[in-house]
């Protein structure tokens, strides 16, 4: 249901974005344009520095595989990260993004890399499926409706053990971008920060930074009915 909706999103996207997207990844391949982030050096050096040397990673919307890179490079020499972004084929006919993040992050040879190719909610349900280790560290670029992002909290802050680190982007308004009525903040304000299985670590720009408190280990994820 999650991969329709979004399939027929995808459907009404302005030809120009698709011309502006056909037209760098050509540039890309040209090796005129450069992969893509929207964070900031200051929060891109966050990332990095809370992944440093964790050995489970989560990145939740991989996009270009910029900061998809920057975590496999200071992970653990034995680490392995999952990089979940379902990656649909727009008016384009495939994924541009998808061809970009994966080569951008084959050219990093640190620790291994999981790809997948499912929305985030669909990813959480697979991995309780498979019996996976929990994780000790998650990105989370997720949907950012206040619905949206409800869920992907829900499904992935059970996963993480404690003292893991769980980074929500575009969960707050920075000196650059005014996100005080967006869902992802909205939500991180009124539901998030009063769960007391985390405690805030630091803000940096429109990221907040989380840590599972010790004595919350019990793994349950809390997964949205298939229906919702």
């Amino acid at each position: 249901m999650e991969r329709l909706l979004i399939a027929r999103r995808l459907a009404h996207v302005p030809a120009a974005i698709s011309m502006r997207v056909l037209t760098h990844f050509v540039l890309w391949n040209l090796k005129v344009a450069k992969a893509q982030t929207p964070y900031t050096s200051a929060e891109c050096a966050c990332l990095e520095r809370h992944a440093a040397g964790k050995g489970r990673l989560v990145e939740i919307g991989c996009w270009h595989g910029v900061n998809t890179s920057r975590l496999r490079r200071v992970m653990a020499p034995d680490g392995v990260l999952f990089g979940v972004d379902p990656y649909l084929p727009g008016r384009l006919g495939f994924s541009a993004q998808r061809i970009i993040a994966r080569r951008e992050v084959n050219k990093v040879a640190n620790g291994s890399m999981r790809w997948t190719r499912v929305t985030d909610i669909e990813a959480a349900r697979r991995f309780v499926a498979a019996g996976e280790k929990p994780v000790d560290f998650v990105f989370s670029d997720s949907v950012n409706t206040f619905g949206g992002f409800g869920k992907t909290w829900e499904a992935w802050s059970a996963l993480i053990v404690s003292g893991g680190i769980y980074i929500l982007a575009n969960s707050r308004s920075s000196a650059t971008r005014r996100l005080d009525d967006a869902g992802s903040a909205r939500y991180t304000r009124e539901v998030i920060l009063r769960d007391d299985r985390f405690r805030l670590v630091e803000t940096v720009d429109t990221f907040t930074v989380l840590e599972r408190r010790q004595g919350h280990s019990n793994l349950q994820c809390r997964l949205p009915q298939r229906n919702r």
